[in-house]
């Protein structure tokens, strides 16, 4: 039996999408300054930084795309939801860091580093990066806040781990851009200092080093929603108990679950139902004596009886199946739909 409540909140519907909304918008000015940084200075870092922006700007609108395509109701076409979306362009928008982000800048950081190029070192140049450094970081501060009102209580390893991709990308693209900028910084300022420009190749390489270790964490992080992660085993294990609780369950044999959103599941259940107790439902122990003195050394009425519990279990499973599943729903929201079997 399957029971369907496809519709979500709009609380859920709008999951992640402030910080990305936010991190789109501060990223596009940054890589406009940073652009115009670049064209200035000649620098390698400061290039490497504007691809930088440019690929968390590209990205973050395919974390827009993704989140706006997730919130599609059910259709004849996908019965469950189009929540898997997020993940799909989330994993779209972490090899466009790989390859645009980490690929572009290190080839330019190592090309900087063969040619030995010099570079013009405006103050100017300071200004746009501090200015860049005070935008990345309330991006960041935005997609920190986000994560910390959704998992209150929690770990910071249990937020990484468990996390809406699409704002973790945030955190991290961010975090990597306020180290950029800083690391940018640093090796324009020793450049400058030292009259080596091996510092603005090297702050390149670093960058898209960087980039590459954030592009696979998130690679690997929607791969696993992409194929069918389980729900966290907390959450399992607490259903589990909840469904063996029930004096109509004997036991549960079978467990699965799959993620098809951000806190929203599918669960499967195979049990193996209490047949005593289903029997004191439909007749109570006063109430089976009583029927007991009435059919014994009675065939026929034996066979009437037999028949009327023959049939009216089926119906009382069926209800019992009902009740578990609303109880459940109302215990935890995200259960969405819940397919039970009987052993």
């Amino acid at each position: 039996m399957v029971s369907v409540k496809p519709e979500k909140t709009a609380k859920e519907r709008t999951v992640g999408l402030f910080p990305v909304a936010a991190a789109l918008i501060g990223n596009f000015f940054v890589l406009i300054i940073k652009s115009l940084a670049a064209i200035i200075s000649g620098s390698s870092v400061l290039f490497s930084e504007a691809i930088h922006s440019f690929a968390d700007t590209a990205n973050q609108a395919l974390l827009a795309i993704g989140l706006s395509r997730s919130r599609k109701k059910p259709d004849e076409l996908f019965v469950y939801g189009y929540g898997n979306e997020r993940f799909f362009w989330a994993l779209i928008s972490a090899c466009g860091i790989f390859f645009i982000g980490a690929g572009v800048t290190v080839f330019r950081g190592i090309t900087s580093f063969l040619t030995g190029h010099s570079i013009v070192a405006e103050p100017i140049i300071y200004f746009i990066l501090s200015a860049s450094f005070i935008i990345e970081l309330a991006t960041l501060l935005i997609a920190v806040r986000e994560l910390k009102k959704k998992s209150e209580h929690k770990s910071i390893w249990h937020i990484i781990n468990n996390g809406d991709p699409s704002t973790l990308a945030v955190l991290f693209e961010d975090s990597v851009a306020v180290l950029g900028v800083a690391i940018a910084f640093v090796s324009i300022l020793l450049t400058e200092l030292t009259g080596h420009n091996y510092w603005d190749a090297t702050g390149s390489i670093v960058i898209g080093v960087l980039l590459g270790v954030v592009a696979i964490t998130l690679i690997v992080k929607n791969r696993k929603y992409l194929i069918g992660a389980t729900m966290p085993r907390h959450l399992s294990a607490e259903i589990i108990s909840y469904l063996e609780a029930d004096p109509a369950i004997e036991k549960v044999l079978d467990f699965k679950s799959t993620v098809l959103d951000i806190g929203v599941y599918r669960i499967k259940c195979e049990m193996e139902f209490n047949g005593h107790a289903l029997l004191r439902e439909i007749y109570p122990t006063s109430d089976l004596r009583k029927k007991f003195n009435q059919v014994k050394n009675d065939y026929e009425e034996f066979k009437k009886f037999y028949v009327e519990v023959a049939d009216r279990i089926p119906r009382l499973v069926g209800r019992k199946i009902d009740e578990i599943e609303d109880r459940l729903k109302v215990k935890h929201p995200g259960i969405k739909y819940i397919d039970i079997e009987i052993n």
